[in-house]
């Protein structure tokens, strides 16, 4: 049996310490979408790692991992993190894999989002990460972009400095500076130089893990909300964040794609702009922020925090097909009662049957809340779901009816020791 983590919210739910446990059981780990805008942090150990674009399993001796077909991949950014893996002793050579279908992400890339954001003016950008990411998607579906298996090819510099001087000619047309083509080009053909090992096939590499039944994990990075066609557009990613994307990403048929674990905070969390039904502008929407450390792992922003949706966790089960939950920072909870759930919304006197599509929509609903009572005890270091409190459990069992989707994992704490499984994903029979 095959799985894939996704993100039920708006990303950050946790993946990547939910995949980091599960990476233990699996023998290929899969990153299929988005690029360097992700960051997955593992503590183990005492260590802390944010991995952005190399999948978490690489942390799991002996696992083989890889950038699948899905992903744009910025080889500077690529670089710098196979050398900090190595200068923490994680060596990827001979289990990472890079697929050659794969699009770079260049420095020019960065720069246009930049200068997007800035000329879509106030209350009208979208709160990217200006790494890049969606003019290197842009770039993908223009097919003007640039795979990895270029870097294969003796042209390579040659065509860099080709799409330089025709991004440089759209940066200056739009009032930006002119690229440094040469600075550029010598930037990117070393950080190439880092890459190109890794290069690989992996079509081929996945299929012939298929064939000899081997466990599969698919890497989702952000979340089934910032989904470029199901999430509140145009407050997205650039990329099928779902599992919808799973297959188109990873290269492999949809029959593979196995069971969908979907990941969910026991609150909700959302980085950049766009509707936010549930967010928290109050003294408890800051207590969840510190007591949850919510700050993004890629560009440190505070998060914006608010009750658990269970509108919202109802859509994203209908989109990824999702099975089993894991549900994260249940301790975040710990201090807070009562405890609310967003049941419902209402607009302009109506109440709403499921998610809206229209962001415009979504930022004028009022949330329907259920109240129920918090437990005020300290949960981390529970070994069971029947060692939690009873209001603990009662909560998690409530989350669970309303979105109809039993409860796989859950984690009480960042260290993989403080996570309790209640059915293994990878199990034939779901037990």
């Amino acid at each position: 049996m095959n799985v894939a983590v996704v993100g039920g919210q708006w990303g950050d739910e946790g993946k990547g310490k939910i995949i980091d446990v599960l990476a233990e059981r699996a023998d290929y780990i899969v990153r299929y979408q988005g690029g360097n805008n992700a960051g997955h942090t593992v503590e183990t150990g005492g260590e802390k790692f944010v991995l952005h674009l190399i999948p978490t399993g690489i942390l799991r001796p002996d696992r083989k991992c890889v950038i699948g077909n899905g992903v744009v991949v910025d080889p500077v950014a690529f670089s710098s993190e196979v050398k900090m893996l190595l200068s923490r002793g994680v060596d990827p050579a001979g289990r990472l894999f890079v697929s050659d279908r794969a699009h770079l992400l260049l420095p020019f890339h960065r720069r246009l989002d930049g200068l997007g954001e800035c000329l879509r003016g106030e209350g009208r950008r979208i709160g990217t990460t200006r790494r890049g990411i969606g003019p290197a998607y842009a770039d993908k579906a223009s097919r003007s972009g640039l795979r990895l298996c270029a870097i294969l090819r003796r042209d390579f510099p040659r065509r860099v400095e080709e799409r330089c001087r025709e991004a440089g000619r759209v940066l200056e047309a739009l009032g930006g500076e002119a690229v440094d083509v040469e600075k550029t080009v010598a930037e990117v053909t070393a950080a190439a130089q880092v890459v190109r090992p890794f290069i690989t096939d992996t079509v081929a590499l996945l299929h012939g893990a298929v064939r000899r039944r081997q466990r599969i994990l698919f890497e989702g990075a952000q979340g089934t909300l910032l989904d470029l066609d199901f999430g509140t557009y145009p407050f997205v990613t650039s990329s099928n964040a779902s599992a919808c994307g799973v297959a188109a990403g990873a290269g492999i048929p949809p029959s593979q794609v196995g069971r969908v674990l979907g990941v969910i905070k026991g609150y909700a969390t959302r980085v950049g702009e766009g509707p936010f039904p549930t967010e928290l502008n109050d003294d408890t929407g800051a207590l969840l922020r510190e007591n949850g450390h919510e700050y993004g792992a890629t560009t440190g922003r505070p998060r914006r925090c608010g009750w658990f949706d269970a509108v919202a966790a109802r859509y994203a089960v209908m989109v990824n097909g999702i099975e089993l939950w894991a549900v994260t920072k249940l301790d975040v909870l710990d201090r807070l009662d009562p405890i609310r759930i967003c049941v419902g919304y209402e607009y302009r006197g109506r109440r709403l049957d499921g998610f809206p599509a229209d962001s415009g929509v979504l930022a004028g609903v009022k949330p329907i809340y259920e109240e129920l009572p918090g437990w005020r005890v300290p949960t981390r270091g529970a070994g069971s779901f029947d060692d939690l409190p009873s209001q603990a459990r009662e909560y998690l069992s409530r989350i669970c009816r309303l979105t109809g989707v039993p409860l796989g994992m859950l984690s009480l704490g960042p260290e993989r020791e403080d996570t309790v499984v209640l059915t293994d994903p990878f199990a034939e029979d779901g037990a």
